[in-house]
């Protein structure tokens, strides 16, 4: 697997174990107009469906006058691979608030507490470079390991939004959670 290319001006956030490099809507144009599907799949480190349907949102629109998004892929360090995703979308400029994302697309990664190093330089990066003020995270009841990274990161449940998306032909809940800037630390949370 070849390093992903480092374009002009993209953020690149650095953990111990991983390098964050920023998709903004600038640089997804770019790369859905010149990228082949293969160099999509390598960049974004999805599937053949999961590219359809980031292509979808895509042509779509990611974002409108008053939204906007900062997402980064997880690179390995060690592999230079790409093994997930983190970061905001639904963000509100002028409300300075903005929801979390996160999703680990290789299986090996998983349980390494790379997600919880991941997102720890988002929030950090939202608070300090986006001025932000407050981060929403909404997660399905269920989704045991996201209700962790959550809860870690000193993120407060505020209730529960029935029937809130659809998953696998199904409605689900979900748990509403978030963090302020001035409840947000910079310690360290292994």
């Amino acid at each position: 697997m070849q390093p992903i290319e480092i374009f002009p001006d993209q953020v690149i956030l650095e953990t111990n174990r991983l390098w964050l490099k920023e998709l903004n809507p600038e640089l997804m144009a770019m790369i859905f107009s010149s990228y082949t599907d293969g160099e999509l799949k390598d960049f974004l480190g999805v599937t053949d469906a999961e590219l359809e349907t980031e292509r979808q949102n895509f042509r779509k629109g990611m974002v409108t006058y008053r939204l906007s998004f900062k997402s980064f892929v997880m690179v390995e360090k060690e592999t230079s691979m790409v093994i997930g995703r983190a970061g905001f979308h639904t963000w509100y400029l002028q409300h300075a608030r903005a929801e979390l994302g996160y999703a680990m697309t290789h299986e090996a990664a998983k349980r390494k507490g790379l997600m919880t190093e991941a997102v720890v330089a988002i929030i950090d990066y939202g608070f300090k470079k986006m001025d932000l003020n407050r981060i929403e995270a909404m997660v399905s009841p269920r989704n045991e390991a996201s209700l962790k990274v959550l809860t870690k990161l000193g993120f407060t449940q505020e209730g529960l939004l029935r029937s809130h998306f659809f998953k696998n032909n199904v409605m689900e809940d979900s748990a509403i959670f978030s963090l302020l800037r001035n409840e947000h630390s910079n310690e360290s949370y292994n």
